[in-house]
């Protein structure tokens, strides 16, 4: 009997020093990581506000694939939220509490296994190679939890894991975003032609970007300067194309109200296109992507029995800017190839 009073003894002198050790700990946990992720601020901070992109990124979403999850009336923004219903993730909810340029701060709901809250927050700043992203969580341990993780490692090292795999499949998702484009042949249309500011030049097929890049700001310039009134969006007209020496002469061109008597000493020059018909292709997406729209377009034309006209440019308008445009899967060109009128058929 002595030998079991002595046990119980020394378990209760376990309990109640373990009770002092768990009563002693902080009360208070924050857990981070950061990644530099190779994407503008912009397109990161828009996936992660957005709720309905968490399942394909969440790393406990993603070990929980058959959970239940439901919207609130907004799911980005300021009160934009999302529960999760699971057997692997429990129940829970997530709602958006502020929303800055930088940084979202967001409240996190556990109500199974165990009930608690906790803040949620992520910060977004520019570096040299995209965006460095934080994500890290703050909150409270009652007395139970803090028992827990006393005995499995701490919240950090529960959690860490889970933020770095979480932030390595976001990395992943936000450049899948950036790479999404479409194609679309939008048929026989006729281009409205008018008058333009331009500047002809030649260059090798892979220079062409950086080059109308560099010579559109001098045309714009040009054109402020002398108060010239530009009506639409840049394009390029492609005099010749040289497959064989991969080069090609071409006019970088932005449209102009009416016909402008430039400078004589001025290498900008005033061009008029005449009304024409065309095949009109329209991609949406990076440039990158310009090659297989040309070869969609070439395509098309050779299926359907049209006919180019030689004599006549085609272009390359660029509906929108990527100075204005940080996610190049948002980036609209159209395609205009002049073909013989079709005739129509009685």
């Amino acid at each position: 009997m002595k030998a079991l009073k002595y046990v119980f003894l020394l378990l209760l002198l376990v309990v109640v020093a373990g009770s002092i050790y768990i009563a002693t700990l902080e009360n208070s946990y924050s857990v981070e990581r950061t990644k530099v992720i190779d994407a503008p601020v912009e397109v990161v901070f828009n996936v992660v506000n957005e709720y309905k992109t968490w399942s394909s990124w969440s790393p406990w979403l993603g070990k929980d694939p058959e959970a239940k999850l439901t919207y609130g009336d907004k799911t980005s923004g300021v009160g934009a939220s999302y529960a999760w219903k699971g057997d692997v993730t429990g129940e829970g909810s997530m709602e958006t509490l502020s929303v800055q340029q930088d940084s979202i701060s967001q409240k996190i709901t556990f109500i199974t296994p165990w009930e608690s809250t906790s803040n949620v927050y992520w910060k977004f700043r520019k570096v040299d190679k995209g965006t460095s992203v934080t994500w890290s969580m703050k909150g409270d341990l009652d007395f139970m939890s803090k028992a827990y993780m006393a005995f499995s490692g701490g919240m950090d090292e529960q959690i860490g894991p889970d933020y770095e795999l979480g932030l390595v499949k976001l990395d992943s998702i936000v450049n899948a975003v950036m790479q999404k484009y479409s194609v679309t042949i939008n048929g026989v249309t006729t281009h409205g032609g008018g008058y333009y500011l331009y500047q002809t030049t030649s260059c090798k097929t892979e220079e062409v970007l950086r080059t109308m890049e560099r010579m559109l700001p001098k045309i714009a310039t040009y054109a402020k300067n002398k108060n010239i009134t530009l009506t639409g969006p840049p394009f390029i007209l492609y005099h010749k194309y040289d497959r064989e020496n991969n080069a090609v002469i071409m006019s970088v061109a932005i449209p102009v109200m009416e016909k402008v008597i430039t400078d004589k000493d001025s290498d900008i020059l005033t061009g008029m296109l005449k009304p024409f018909t065309a095949i009109k292709t329209t991609l949406k997406g990076d440039y990158k992507n310009l090659k297989e729209a040309w070869e969609a377009t070439e395509k098309h034309i050779t299926t359907n029995n049209l006919e180019k006209l030689e004599v006549l440019p085609a272009m390359e308008v660029y509906i929108n800017s990527t100075a204005g445009i940080p996610n190049p899967a948002d980036l609209r060109t159209e395609i205009f190839v002049p073909i013989k009128e079709v005739p129509e058929v009685e």
